[in-house]
């Protein structure tokens, strides 16, 4: 049975930005035999619909489709990340060690769970609707829902990040809560010794 060290469900911003760091991260001793893998489920995810003014890094006037759209070639930087396409999550639960998510065509395994769809009150991963909450920071007029989570950790290896994890809906928090969730596995993978990973231009 192969099995995922993380699986990554959604495969919107902040999805995308967790998978980028933890894939940048390959280099490290601790991390060059992990398995990382991404569910690049993009049809529900609010960028969609977006265009960008107001987001560091992004060039004023962007459609969030065509991030979307280089976010699959971004990660195709990677060749050890595994993109898997027209799939939908549909369950999630514990099996011994290691958790079985069921989508709409397959079963997999993994270690780890990052929960990186939106805020949408028609969620309905069974195994997960348990933690669902109001959304924190959101206008009760609008619905959104939320994990119940301590710092993106919902429950011992199954994280969630961006607006489900309670974060307001902005382009560069959604990423920044998905580089985090990112560098908190990296640690995990470290023994517990803080780490994140960066490029540099410098020599070394």
């Amino acid at each position: 049975m192969e099995i995922f060290d993380v699986l990554i469900i959604g495969g919107g911003v902040s999805g995308v930005s967790c998978a980028q760091v933890l894939g940048s991260a390959v280099k490290k001793p601790f991390v060059a035999d992990k398995k990382v893998g991404i569910i690049m489920h993009q049809k529900t995810s609010m960028l969609q619909d977006a265009i960008f003014y107001n987001a560091y890094g992004v060039k004023q006037g962007t459609l969030g489709s065509d991030l979307l759209s280089q976010s699959i070639e971004d990660l195709n930087y990677y060749k050890h990340l595994i993109q898997i396409f027209g799939e939908k999550v549909t369950s999630v639960r514990r099996v011994n060690e290691v958790y079985e998510v069921r989508t709409n065509k397959d079963i997999c395994y993994t270690k780890l769970i990052v929960v990186a769809v939106n805020s949408s009150p028609t969620f309905d991963i069974e195994g997960l609707l348990e933690y669902v909450e109001p959304h924190k920071k959101s206008l009760a007029s609008k619905n959104r829902i939320q994990l119940k989570n301590n710092d993106h950790l919902v429950v011992d290896g199954i994280y969630v990040v961006g607006t489900l994890a309670g974060h307001r809906s902005q382009l560069a928090i959604a990423a920044g809560s998905g580089a985090a969730v990112a560098t908190d596995i990296l640690t995990l993978w470290n023994d517990g010794v803080e780490t994140h990973s960066h490029d540099s231009i410098r020599v070394k």
